[in-house]
């Protein structure tokens, strides 16, 4: 795996900036599952998503107070022997160059590489996959209906070729998919989960939206109570080998 990683890291151009970091997490048991983990969180996304948790990350130069790539290198080098892995996070973090750069270095530590991405581009995701040991990759709604939720034209197309090459790969993972009464109805819900069953997903999670964080008012308000329901769930359960649900 390492030889594999230095060869793609090869292929991928290099960056002459460094990572442009929002924000690090030292320890976390949750982002990578089974590993004990360092997120570094890094700004610039091309969606706009309303239950983003991350708002202040959208635009590159939006992590103010963040410390900088050198310095993030320096706290996980102490870290070593603590964590296990270090999972690169946003915004979205494909979005930024020095992506790969900063993934190798962290390789060079010893660490386990994981990735959270909604697969907003999927020729640099493919790039980045034999760098990764992991990825959670955002499944936002039906393909169709991506817009609703991103408010981004042709999103839909980007995330299935990036779920397909998630899955050529070969690599660990874990499909995603927030849910929100607003956002996404019950029937959008099993739709979508019978569309990656098919296209032979084996492990998904469903997440319940959580206001911590979000800067939108309306879907902050919205009730949750009872959404999206037992049966449903048990329903989308049945589909995949391995299930997740998250609850607020």
């Amino acid at each position: 795996m390492p030889e594999l990683a230095e060869r793609a890291a090869a292929a991928v151009p290099a960056s002459r900036q460094p990572l442009k970091v929002g924000g690090v997490t030292p320890f976390s048991a949750t982002d990578y599952p089974g590993q004990l983990a360092a997120v570094v969180f890094v700004q610039g996304c091309p969606w706009r998503c309303g239950y983003c948790h991350n708002p202040h990350l959208l635009e590159r130069g939006g992590g103010s107070g963040a410390p900088d790539w050198a310095a993030v290198l320096a706290l996980l080098r102490r870290r070593v022997g603590l964590i296990d892995a270090v999972v690169f996070s946003g915004g979205e973090a494909t979005t930024d160059p020095a992506l790969p750069d900063a993934m190798a270095q962290a390789r060079a530590l010893g660490f386990r590489i994981g990735l959270h991405s909604a697969g907003t581009t999927p020729r640099r995701l493919a790039q980045l996959l034999p760098l990764l040991d992991w990825i959670g990759l955002d499944i936002k709604a039906p393909f169709d209906r991506y817009p609703r939720i991103t408010q981004t034209e042709g999103s839909g197309e980007a995330a299935r070729a990036s779920l397909e090459a998630v899955l050529a790969s070969g690599i660990d993972y874990e499909c995603r998919t927030t849910l929100h009464p607003d956002l996404l109805a019950p029937d959008d819900i099993l739709e979508l989960a019978h569309t990656l069953a098919a296209l032979g997903v084996g492990n998904y999670a469903l997440q319940i939206f959580r206001a911590q964080g979000c800067s939108d008012a309306a879907l902050n308000a919205a009730p949750l109570h009872d959404y999206p329901g037992r049966a449903l769930v048990e329903q989308v359960a049945a589909l995949f080998p391995r299930f997740t649900l998250r609850q607020a």
